[in-house]
């Protein structure tokens, strides 16, 4: 049987990188474009390479993007996102990807989805997975978004033009609320262990849990905590009991692999970044060491740290309390592998409770390459 091509873009986004479709182009059934992705990314590789496919071995390099007409009436475009194991035959639905975010406006407008006047361009998008919507503010010239700019972000070299994003109401993405339990704090027991947890759901659910607990500092880099073979099996062990905390599975075996992420929280401390900078405590108001899809994650992803800066404003949450900003801070420096990201949150009271009325986080994109991708015979 010969491959067959489909029309795609591969765009990097933030951190992250990924292939992106036009929902009329992919197949309406969920096994057939499940079987597609799999096939474009390179997946299921057990080398986890995946040398035969666009995929770039880990979380990050390993997603999919489709793109179509608007299905909510406060947007102007539909974005689905798609987390492709490495080396299993999985696509998980059931998360976003902040970092992708930021390249679904451009690729809207470069695509010729919506027009947008020169200047400041706003895409507002309704990201399906979530249901939630995301406004992305960034520059256009020509009919095209711009892409050369002075904003740096951690973890990718050079620079670009900023763009904006603003997710708004991101509490309770895909559990019953902001605070799925109605509490700051809970705790689970793994083996014959109980570890206190903060389960908080901002773009997407996470369990925080502390470093110290897993007997770390909380500055690992992501290979010495992926060759920790006891340290990840407990933190999956404790993501997946805060998952059923969460209402993510009746079961922790019944708990995805996307949702929730778990993250290592610890106060601030020197650290050196994957490309050797060192980073004075004082510099950043936050340490966090993410895992995603079984990996520790080379940087943090976007959703994740939307939900670090809305949980830092939590009284009670272990962010909170390790955390040097006070709840009145207009933003939050999140230390991570890559370097420091920066993140703002307005969140409120209300009643008992809390709601988080936007997120907002900057990052930059760039269109890599355009044409048709190869789908190998099954």
């Amino acid at each position: 049987m010969s491959q067959t091509f489909v029309p795609a873009v591969f765009y990097r986004g933030g951190s992250s990188k990924g292939v992106f479709f036009h929902q009329r182009d992919v197949p309406a059934d969920r096994a057939e474009l499940d079987a597609m992705l799999l096939a474009v990314l390179g997946s299921p590789d057990p080398n986890g390479r995946q040398l035969d496919g666009m995929g770039g071995g880990i979380s990050s390099l390993s997603k999919a993007v489709i793109i179509g007409p608007s299905t909510h009436p406060d947007a102007d475009i539909d974005y689905t996102f798609a987390q492709v194991s490495v080396d299993r035959p999985v696509v998980d639905w059931g998360a976003n990807c902040g970092n992708l975010s930021s390249a679904v406006g451009p690729f809207a407008v470069d695509e010729g989805l919506m027009t947008v006047p020169d200047g400041e361009a706003l895409v507002r998008i309704h990201q399906v997975n979530t249901s939630k919507i995301i406004h992305a503010r960034f520059p256009v010239a020509n009919g095209k978004a711009v892409v050369a700019g002075d904003f740096a972000i951690a973890g990718v070299a050079g620079t670009g033009a900023r763009i904006a994003l603003d997710f708004l109401d991101p509490g309770g993405t895909v559990t019953a609320g902001l605070l799925p339990t109605g509490r700051a704090r809970d705790t689970v027991r793994v083996g014959r262990r109980d570890f206190v947890v903060s389960l908080v759901d901002a773009s997407n659910p996470v369990v925080f849990v502390m470093a110290g607990d897993l007997g770390l500092r909380g500055t690992e880099s992501p290979d010495a905590i992926d060759a920790m073979a006891e340290v990840m099996a407990t933190l999956d062990a404790i993501r997946r009991a805060g998952g059923v905390l969460m209402g993510l599975g009746a079961t922790p075996e019944a708990v995805g692999h996307a949702n929730p992420k778990i993250a290592m929280v610890a106060p601030p401390q020197p650290f050196r970044t994957l490309d050797g900078q060192e980073i004075a405590a004082d510099r950043y108001d936050i340490a966090i060491r993410m895992v995603s899809m079984e990996r520790a994650h080379r940087a943090i992803t976007i959703t994740g740290a939307t939900c670090v800066g809305v949980a830092a404003k939590i009284e009670g949450t272990l962010v909170a309390e390790a955390a040097t900003t006070g709840p009145d801070a207009e933003e939050i420096r999140v230390g991570n592998p890559s370097g420091l990201v920066s993140v703002g949150a307005d969140v409120v009271r209300e009643g008992d409770g809390y709601r988080a009325r936007s997120g907002v986080v900057y990052r930059t994109a760039r269109r890599l390459m355009q044409g048709q991708v190869a789908v190998g015979p099954a």
